[in-house]
């Protein structure tokens, strides 16, 4: 089974452009509404996430394919955990994204961050977190670390 998993019904036109005819989930934002939407879909469904994240250095409007994802955590002194991500399958839309990132997922919208070449999302780790076994991510940049750019987008939170 293949599922395409948005955070918010604005998103669905994305996960429809580059997985059209895949079955797709809303699950809300963040942590909480990822454990509830997923908590009963079978682990070796292969899910792929796509949705907005904001980046420090991406312009705003770029596509990235996500590598790997790791927790935003910017102020422990541990080492995270880092997941390592499937490719994403190519077709005809997918075979045009080159640029690859890492995804930080945190519980809050990201304002500013000294990391560079990743995107900021509240959703991707949770998702990996949960034991899938097969996850891809296309994160398109909404906003440069600004609430208010994300908001404009339509996105809302």
């Amino acid at each position: 089974m293949k599922l395409v998993l948005i955070a918010e019904e604005q998103e669905r036109q994305l996960a429809e452009q580059y997985f059209p005819g895949v079955e797709v989930l809303i699950t809300g934002v963040g942590a909480f509404n990822i454990m509830k939407a997923l908590r009963n879909i079978p682990l070796d469904t292969e899910l792929f996430n796509v949705g907005y994240a904001g980046s420090s250095n991406f312009e705003i409007g770029t596509m990235v394919e996500v590598t790997e994802v790791r927790l935003n955590h910017p102020n422990v002194q541990y080492p995270e955990p880092e997941i390592f991500l499937s490719p994403i399958p190519e077709n005809e839309q997918t075979k045009q994204i080159t640029t690859k990132a890492v995804c930080y997922s945190g519980v809050d919208f990201c304002l500013q961050s000294d990391y560079k070449d990743c995107v900021f999302d509240m959703e991707l780790a949770f998702i990996c977190g949960m034991g899938f076994k097969t996850v891809h991510a296309l994160k398109y940049v909404s906003d440069n670390l600004s609430l208010h750019d994300y908001r404009k987008l339509g996105a809302g939170v």
